[in-house]
């Protein structure tokens, strides 16, 4: 028989207290699936009353925007407005940072970093090549460090 009067460890009532959060998340969102599909043969009734001879199957489903997909120009926006504010050239890991926490998305996901990291990567080097408003210089190891390129300015 084991010992239930210690204290557990933070990590376990840190995890136990995640799984709770996660646990209700999941019955909300099964409660909210089960009010899209009253939702939807509402509307497919409602439809078949003005239109009887209709094929629903051909209609299909309306495309769901792929996961993390960011408003046009949002991430440009960010990348641009950090190096006009920052004094020091910043590395493609820290922008992908700071987009990531401006956009509300995990971090700790090792996978989404990556994803991201090559979607900033292909940003800034878009409005390198293309549009010559940021420069990237080399960093420690193999980071790339990144400002905006000087304007110059007409007298």
């Amino acid at each position: 028989m084991s010992d239930d009067t210690r204290p557990l460890p933070h990590v376990v009532t840190a995890l136990i207290e995640k799984r709770r959060e996660l646990a209700g998340k999941i019955e909300g969102l099964q409660g909210q699936l089960k009010q899209a599909v009253v939702d939807l043969d509402n509307v497919e009734s409602t439809l078949r009353l003005f239109a009887p001879e209709i094929d629903l199957e051909a209609i299909g489903a309306r495309k769901v925007p792929p996961a993390h997909h960011a408003f046009r120009g949002e991430v440009s926006r960010i990348i641009l407005e950090a190096l006009r504010k920052t004094t020091v050239p910043l590395s493609t890991t820290a922008l992908t940072e700071l987009v990531m926490k401006e956009r509300g998305l995990d971090q700790n996901d090792a996978a989404l970093r990556r994803t991201m990291g090559r979607r900033i990567g292909a940003c800034l080097n878009h409005w390198r090549r293309v549009r010559h408003v940021v420069k990237s210089m080399p960093g420690p190891g193999q980071v790339l460090l990144w400002e905006i390129v000087e304007q110059p300015t007409s007298h």
